[in-house]
């Protein structure tokens, strides 16, 4: 009956089409993450006792981290403060508070764009991993500020082999807990 009828696949169009305007209607609402007020470069909040943002000027003044790393063949030095830094001064449980149910948290950094990378919270404490103080939060790649397209701060992982949690023009850095 509808084998020469062309209305039947101008439906199936329009109510992809619908489908697709209403995916993308949803992507922009949850999208990337939202604005931050001025001066602030990085929200840390979640499972934590002081929720902080954080600017430029706050992460200058925190304890400093050099570590020299290679990224797609290029050797870097990068300074910054070690993720495991800020989790303390937001009040993460670590050292030996983290046991038990809590060994199950994680963190979720976030980048400006959505993209999200997760660390388990034992990876980033100097108490469980010798390499936790090399995990940083960079502002600056051979003493000058992170280009555009990274910063104004990035996650490096210096021991990893691949930059796959080098996350870039980072905003977000949430603590999870599993119940």
């Amino acid at each position: 009956m509808f084998k020469y009828c062309q209305w039947p696949r101008t439906v199936l169009v329009f109510i992809v089409m619908g489908a697709s305007i209403l995916l993308m209607i949803a992507l922009q609402a949850v999208g990337p993450a939202a604005q931050l007020p001025t001066g602030v470069v990085l929200r840390v909040s979640g499972a934590v006792s002081q929720p902080l943002a954080l600017s430029l000027q706050d992460l200058a003044a925190m304890p400093r981290t050099k570590v020299t790393a290679t990224e797609h063949d290029n050797t870097a030095i990068y300074e910054g403060v070690a993720l495991a830094e800020i989790l303390q001064k937001a009040g993460a449980t670590t050292g030996k508070l983290l046991r038990g149910k809590a060994l199950a948290s994680y963190v979720v950094v976030t980048a400006h764009d959505g993209y999200r990378v997760v660390f388990a919270l034992p990876e980033l404490d100097p108490d469980f991993n010798d390499t936790a103080q090399r995990i940083i939060l960079a502002d600056t790649i051979n003493g000058k500020p992170l280009p555009d397209k990274q910063g104004p701060v990035r996650i490096v992982v210096p021991q990893e082999k691949r930059p796959a949690r080098w996350i870039r023009m980072v905003e977000s850095i949430e603590v999870v807990k599993l119940p």
